[in-house]
């Protein structure tokens, strides 16, 4: 008997092993790689015109979540959709990296309760993030802050965190100069993180964020999400804190706010707003996307909408062509001053390119028939100046 209880042992040890290898060194790794892939695709044609304009630009992106998974962003990764590297390939100058601090489970676009099960629990745990992340949502903010500034002081000078104002000049004329170097931009995806507490707005400000999303997926203490149960505006806390942002050098991000939210942040600011990452509903109507009108008053305060890569904003083709077509659109309805690029790389979605292949969409971004001037707005001018009017110096 005392064997036989010495070998349930053995296996209950084994088995516990096992368990902990797949949950902490296996799954997370999966994970990633099934939620954000790159379809397999025959190399992308760039006309020699393209490919000589693609290398003038100053290439921005308003949104991308690989700070959410754990995988060394100074090499050249073999999953996900974003890295140094890649982002140099693809002469990328700007990228906003955004912290994803919850998601319900079941997330959809329709409706999500705030109260469901938070699978950012669990794959903070899993990945082994650290203790203080796995209960507060405003610690998970503050580390992926953290993580990206690693990353600057691995990434031997390859990647520069963007704070000011002067921080995106040095970033701009380093390039000017042939200097490989990426201007990351941080941002948290949802106002949450604040936890309900106005002085949490410093701490995460001084972590280094600028891009500051107002709700995800669910509602906050903010107000109504674009897919949560209220369908409201903003609560008197959300409008506190959008009128401390709107006081602050930051960036005040509407996407996945309610259309209500919007509206209300629209009456009481005088900043230029964005949309980081999203669709025209006159190109692709569906409840992601915010109706056109409001859209253009978005536009009206000086912002930039951001167009996603993926197939629930774009209603089907997500290649380089289909793309262009969805920015052509934007354009024409919006004007040119006012579309930008927000791919939601590593967001949990699939895309037919990633960062190193832009040149493709330079490319059929011409073919669409924009002209050279637009093409720069679009690709990355149009977001250069909203930072260059909303950081400090």
């Amino acid at each position: 008997m005392r064997r036989f209880f010495k070998w349930v042992g053995i296996l209950i040890t084994v088995t516990v092993i096992v368990g902990a290898l797949v949950f902490f060194v296996f799954l997370p790794p999966y994970i990633e790689a099934e939620r954000n892939n790159v379809i397999a695709h025959a190399p992308y044609d760039v006309t020699n015109d393209a490919a000589a304009l693609h290398e003038t630009l100053i290439v921005g992106d308003l949104h991308a979540d690989p700070l959410l998974w754990s995988r060394d962003l100074t090499e050249r990764g073999t999953r996900g959709q974003v890295d140094i590297p890649r982002l140099i390939e693809g002469n990328v100058a700007l990228q906003v990296f955004t912290a994803v601090t919850k998601s319900p489970a079941g997330q959809n676009y329709e409706a999500n309760s705030s109260d469901s099960f938070d699978n950012i629990t669990l794959l903070a745990v899993g990945q082994l993030w650290p203790l203080r992340t796995w209960g507060s949502l405003k610690e998970r903010a503050i580390y992926q802050a953290e993580k990206l500034h690693q990353f600057e002081a691995a990434s031997n000078g390859q990647l520069k965190v963007v704070k000011t104002r002067d921080d995106l000049e040095q970033v701009l004329e380093a390039r000017a100069a042939g200097k490989p170097i990426v201007g990351g931009i941080l941002g948290i995806e949802g106002s949450h993180p604040l936890e309900g507490d106005l002085t949490n707005l410093n701490d995460i400000f001084d972590a280094g964020h600028r891009v500051f999303g107002l709700h995800h997926f669910f509602d906050n203490e903010l107000g109504a999400s674009l897919h949560g149960q209220a369908n409201t505006g903003l609560s008197d806390f959300g409008r506190e804190v959008v009128a401390e942002l709107a006081a602050m050098p930051v960036v005040i991000d509407l996407a996945h706010s309610s259309p209500q939210v919007a509206r209300d942040v629209i009456a009481m600011t005088d900043v230029p707003l964005i949309v980081s990452h999203g669709g025209l509903h006159g190109f692709c109507p569906v409840k992601r996307n915010y109706p056109d009108d409001l859209m253009l008053d978005i536009a009206e305060t000086g912002g930039v909408v951001g167009m996603g890569y993926w197939a629930d904003v774009t209603c089907g083709d997500i290649t380089p062509t289909g793309i262009a077509k969805m920015i052509k659109a934007a354009v024409e309805t919006l004007g040119e001053n006012h579309v930008s690029l927000g791919s939601d790389y590593d967001g949990s979605v699939e895309t037919a390119f990633d960062t190193s292949e832009l040149a493709a969409l330079t490319s059929a971004l011409l073919t669409e028939g924009l002209t050279e001037d637009q093409v720069r707005k679009v690709m990355g001018g149009n977001m250069v100046r909203v930072f260059r009017q909303q950081l400090a110096q």
